[in-house]
């Protein structure tokens, strides 16, 4: 789909197109098609982004601590991981783990130990209190997740949800 604004175009219809039609205007030779799907993506990202840290707020953590405590639930009863386990997970530097068990400890939500198959590792266990917040806050993060797709249909989110998987399989790493 070409974002480049011709004369029998409407008016631009978001901010994105009218980046787009800027482009046109000073290098019209340009196809700035990626723009307005890339441009869009970063936009509902940052706005989810946002909207999600504003539901996890009202648990009393972040989006990067709520991360943390739904890979412990999900991994299943022990609800146990090592830091390297969720480091790995989460895409995060061993420093940037640290931090966040850190506050999660402090506040209740996990215990660290011992592994018992090695002394020199630790095993991140998911508290009682950690397991009743993550639940809370799973069904409210989704909540805000539906509110943000209630422009679409299922069958809209079906095939947008397909598109994207296609996208990212297809990008470099």
């Amino acid at each position: 789909m070409d974002e480049s604004p011709h004369p029998d175009q409407p008016e631009p219809q978001d901010a994105v197109d009218a980046i787009g039609a800027q482009w046109h205007t000073v290098r019209p030779e340009l196809d700035v098609s990626p723009m307005g799907v890339f441009g869009r993506i970063h936009r509902i990202s940052r706005a989810v982004t946002d909207a999600a840290e504003k539901t996890y707020a009202r648990h009393g953590i972040s989006s990067g601590e709520f991360d943390v405590l739904a890979t412990l639930r999900r991994s299943g009863e022990p609800y146990t991981l090592s830091p390297r386990q969720l480091s790995a997970t989460l895409m995060l530097t061993t420093g940037g783990m640290t931090g966040r068990l850190d506050k999660l400890e402090r506040a209740g939500l996990l215990s660290r130990s011992p592994d018992p198959t090695d002394r020199r590792a630790l095993q991140v266990t998911l508290t009682e209190r950690g397991f009743e917040l993550v639940e809370a806050a799973v069904v409210a993060g989704l909540e805000t997740q539906h509110a943000c797709l209630a422009g679409l249909d299922r069958e809209e989110t079906a095939v947008l949800t397909g598109l994207l998987r296609k996208l990212l399989a297809g990008l470099p790493g």
